[in-house]
């Protein structure tokens, strides 16, 4: 299928696209038509996801192409724990597809609506310190190149292809299927409770080994904080009902919606807002299947800025960016995410060679964010902050290549596999310096 003169955007709306043509191959040979196309005709290629990240990776004003028809899974294998799938798959459809084989992934992030290759891609993760990104989770890849050949990368058949093929920001190839490996179905206890900040932070060391999965969120300009746990269980799963979704889902969504609408409006108002839905925090608990429980549903749009940095700097970090706050009159009322991650050896993971933490900050769309981020991104550099790739940054080449030790080994590989540039654009062509 083949759309001509369409209009794209990301979630939050800030990355705006009108790409000449957008092909939705159904096979892995129309992929490859593609490519040789794109070689023969000088054109560029860029592949979409659910557009779930912040930056322009994928804008583009040629080709766009998304795999939205290449979804569903391809093999179990429940006596090895693995599964085969189609790279288009989006998260939320591959929770329920593995857990009706009895498997699931070992670990997720809180937004189940991107793809699969989106998410190894862009280096998205949940949190646990047991944990690493969704990319290690992944066993095999099969790429077309920008030379149009098809590979099966695994680690013992391409070492370094397959640690740049983890998180490879779409410039390496089209990845069309992922093998993972996966662990049988499980269920979650999830906790809320409220806690002031300082009382998190100093709880942080423990908090962290003795949950399964340890976040918080903290809110600018007031004292308490969410703590959010998840362990394991046998218990049995808790039925929320309709009015339970409604009133979880919906109605908290639709209250932060307004007051969202009301700090755009009011700017001076977001500061009261912040203190109004910390103190509004909601405590308890509920039991659930994994891929449901990790997943939180977001009707309330915003853009993002998010780092890594090592664990042990976490508490540092986060008490120098409420000094900032409290001196900085910024308008923002969205929460501060706060998560954790395992160190892993993917060439272009942010947590590359150290356990992490990751920092989140969020600005209701609409909203200015500019100096609000860019200030809490001096703070993060210099504690050995990395991006996260799915969201906003200022940094370019100069800045990544110091951050990153296998940042010349993955540009070798990018320049081997794409000699054309074909999966280049603006975007890359700045964080990358080529």
């Amino acid at each position: 299928m083949i759309n001509k003169g369409c209009r794209w955007s990301n979630w939050s709306g800030i990355e705006k696209a009108k790409p000449r043509t957008v092909l939705y191959p159904v096979h892995i040979e129309e992929v490859v038509e593609a490519v040789q196309m794109c070689r023969r005709e000088g054109r560029k290629l860029r592949v979409v996801g659910s557009g779930h990240s912040f930056t322009a990776l994928v804008t583009t004003d040629d080709i766009m192409m998304s795999l939205d028809n290449m979804q569903g899974v391809l093999e179990t294998n429940p006596a090895a724990l693995t599964a085969t799938v189609w790279a288009g798959t989006k998260l939320k459809a591959l929770g329920e597809l593995l857990h009706t084989e009895g498997l699931a992934q070992e670990n997720l992030g809180d937004i189940d609506m991107q793809s699969i290759a989106g998410a190894i891609s862009t280096g998205t993760h949940g949190t646990g310190l047991s944990f690493g990104n969704i990319s290690t989770q992944v066993i095999g890849i099969t790429v077309v190149t920008g030379t149009g050949e098809v590979l099966d990368v695994t680690e013992q058949s391409h070492p370094d292809l397959f640690k740049g093929l983890q998180i490879s920001l779409g410039a390496l190839g089209i990845i069309v299927q992922v093998k993972l490996r996966l662990r049988p179905a499980y269920r979650l206890r999830y906790e809320s409770s409220r806690v002031p900040i300082e009382e998190c932070l100093k709880r942080m060391p423990d908090l962290m080994v003795s949950h399964r999965n340890f976040e918080f969120y903290w809110f600018p300009y007031a004292e308490p904080c969410q703590l959010k746990t998840m362990d394991e269980t046998e218990e049995p799963e808790t039925h929320r009902g309709i009015g339970g979704y409604v009133s979880d889902v919906l109605l908290e969504n639709a209250a932060f919606g307004v007051l969202s609408k009301l700090s755009k409006w009011i700017p001076g108002m977001s500061a009261p807002v912040s203190r109004l839905c910390a103190a509004l925090v909601p405590t308890g608990g509920r039991v659930g299947h994994s891929h449901k429980v990790y997943a939180t549903t977001r009707l309330v749009r915003f853009n993002e800025m998010e780092y890594n940095l090592p664990a042990e700097q976490m508490a540092n970090v986060i008490r120098e960016m409420r000094e900032a706050m409290a001196h900085g009159k910024y308008r923002v009322h969205f929460p501060v995410e706060c998560r954790f991650a395992k160190g892993d050896d993917i060439w272009l993971s942010p947590a590359y060679g150290r356990d992490s933490a990751y920092i989140a900050v969020h600005m209701y769309k609409g909203m200015p964010h500019e100096r609000y981020f860019a200030d809490m991104e001096s703070i993060f550099l210099k504690y050995g902050g990395r991006p996260h790739w799915g969201k906003l940054h200022n940094l370019t080449a100069e800045r990544l290549r110091d951050a990153y030790p296998m940042w010349e080994s993955f540009h070798e590989l990018r320049r081997r596999l794409d000699p054309d540039g074909i999966f280049l654009n603006p975007y890359l062509i700045r964080i990358f310096g080529q």
